[in-house]
């Protein structure tokens, strides 16, 4: 069915899809780029950085080496960083073997580039290999899918059977794969939606309430949707898995890393003291640049993002970026 995979990047979410394949008896080899943990995660078959606490399949093969991860393999999984996938896209392009199929699982918008994962894709990569691109995304916090709790996500692919393909690899009794062919609206819908939960963490952090977390998960999706179609998305899409799915999960779980920095945010934390302390990436952070940078080039307004960037990099006090967002000129609600 998937036949060899190997999973590029071992974070948590690397190691937990790496984990759910192999458990399916897949063939799946897991890398890293630090070999200090190939060596733990071989040895005490636990990734204790990024997963602790759950265990790896004895099948699950680890390795330090690109090309021994690639090799031969049937499906690759990009898991990395999305502001690193280009440098590892690029060290992979001569490793990859024609008719290979790339499923994403990053969420980030390439800050120098503003392009999507798929938008490096296709400039990095041949386009034989290119065209078999798909997006896994939607709601699915990686401890809860590594203790087997069910989930549903969205495999989207510009070619059908490339997302049903992906959708067969990925399904198990617990983890639920819905196909969409809106690959740009899938991809903003992952990537915007960190941006929005870093403004609910905030809020909370406040202590504002959850009047307020409600209008800035709502008002983030009118935002999430305009800049996607713009970019041409469907807007159905962001009523979705990927979209209001997604964005509701980041924006009140507490496993929600964008969300715990806006938190320490709206209690008065320096984001680089935040960041100091976390060994994982929050992709709200960057996207937050990004996405702004996005939004000025397409002429679309995005006021959360935006007071959300100047609470980030321009040292904008928290209360006052919430208070400005509630005394702009009166819109209508579908403006």
């Amino acid at each position: 069915m998937g036949g060899k995979i190997g999973v590029i990047g071992a974070g948590s979410w690397g190691t937990t899809l790496a984990n759910l394949l192999a458990k399916k008896g897949l063939e799946v080899t897991l890398w890293a780029y630090e070999p200090e943990l190939v060596a733990e995660m071989r040895e005490h078959r636990v990734n204790a950085v990024f997963l602790p606490g759950i265990a790896l399949a004895p099948r699950l093969a680890f390795t330090n080496s690109l090309e021994e991860a690639v090799a031969g393999k049937e499906l690759i999984l990009l898991a990395s960083p999305s502001q690193v996938m280009r440098g590892v896209l690029r060290q992979l392009a001569p490793l990859l073997r024609s008719g290979v199929t790339l499923v994403n699982a990053s969420k980030g918008i390439e800050l120098d580039t503003l392009m999507t994962i798929d938008q490096v894709c296709a400039e990095v990569l041949p386009s034989e290999i290119a065209g078999r691109f798909a997006v896994l995304s939607g709601p699915s916090f990686a401890r809860e899918v590594a203790r087997e709790m069910p989930t549903a996500v969205v495999a989207a692919a510009a070619d059908p059977a490339v997302a049903s393909f992906v959708q067969r690899v990925f399904a198990t009794p617990y983890f639920r794969v819905y196909t969409n062919a809106d690959v740009v609206g899938v991809e903003i819908g992952g990537s915007l939606k960190n941006v929005i939960a870093v403004a609910a963490g905030i809020s909370d952090g406040l202590g504002l309430g959850h009047n307020t977390r409600a209008a800035l998960i709502t008002r983030g999706l009118a935002e999430m949707t305009r800049l996607g179609v713009a970019m041409g998305a469907d807007p159905a899409t962001f009523a979705g898995l990927a979209g209001m799915g997604d964005l509701v999960l980041t924006c009140t779980g507490d496993l929600s890393r964008n969300r715990t920095v806006g938190m320490k945010l709206g209690q008065g934390m320096r984001l680089a003291e935040i960041l100091g302390e976390m060994r994982m990436v929050a992709e709200g952070v960057k996207t937050a640049e990004s996405a702004w940078r996005l939004a000025a080039r397409l002429g679309v307004e995005m006021p959360i993002t935006e007071k959300v960037h100047q609470v980030l990099y321009e040292d904008k006090p928290a209360r006052q970026a919430v208070l400005e967002l509630m005394t702009r000129d009166p819109k209508a609600e579908r403006g």
